[in-house]
């Protein structure tokens, strides 16, 4: 592949994944992806191959971006302090997930039952990082750090939740106008109510940090 033909596999891929992280696996067409970086449908498979294909190639890219960065997290999370640790890994996954909306809102397509078809990524993707992050706590579980009578797989998918709903959707405020990740205000104060959230549902000794 010549530089000019990865440039515009690069730019389909990219293109792609602004649209069907808008509008869903189910409602973007080839033409669409094709009209919106400038090129003809012949070309477009030409680089990338059929609508599926191209899906597969965004999914596999964000989830090799959120394996890195999860992969660092969990890198960062043994220490003396398990308690701080567990914080700052919420952090960490909070931050990728407002610094990349375009990951959770394609989960989130697929949780409406988007791309209903292609039933094998939750198992490929999705399994693996909730097991690692279920692995990695399991020290603080059997140290007492954790409550015992928690379930931690569903506080991980507690956070999932919460972190994808309002890097996609934001909030309401007193006015019903939607307040999204990028209010700072509307975040630092997600922010707080998800770390009281996860210390309360972990049943974290202390104060929450």
């Amino acid at each position: 592949m010549t530089p000019a033909d990865s440039a515009q596999a690069a730019a389909i891929l990219k293109v792609a994944t602004t649209l069907f992280a808008a509008l869903g696996y189910d409602g973007t067409s080839t033409r669409q992806i094709a009209d919106a970086a400038g090129l003809n449908i012949a070309t477009v498979n030409y680089h990338v191959g059929g609508k599926r294909e191209l899906y597969l190639a965004v999914m596999e890219a964000a989830h090799r971006a959120e394996k890195a960065a999860l992969d660092d997290a969990l890198g960062r999370l043994p220490g003396g302090d398990p308690v701080g640790a567990i914080h700052r890994l919420v952090d960490d996954y909070l931050d990728f997930c407002v610094d990349n909306p375009e990951v959770p809102a394609l989960w989130m397509h697929r949780w409406l039952s988007d791309a209903g078809d292609i039933t094998e990524l939750e198992r490929q993707y999705v399994q693996p990082l909730v097991a690692s992050v279920t692995a990695a706590l399991a020290p603080a579980l059997g140290s007492g750090v954790i409550d015992p009578e928690v379930d931690v797989e569903y506080a991980i998918w507690t956070v999932i939740w919460c972190v994808h709903g309002f890097a996609k959707g934001g909030v309401l405020d007193g006015d019903g106008r939607r307040r999204s990740a990028g209010d700072r205000a509307a975040l630092r104060r997600f922010r707080a109510h998800l770390h009281r959230t996860l210390h309360l549902a972990l049943g974290l000794p202390g104060p929450t940090p």
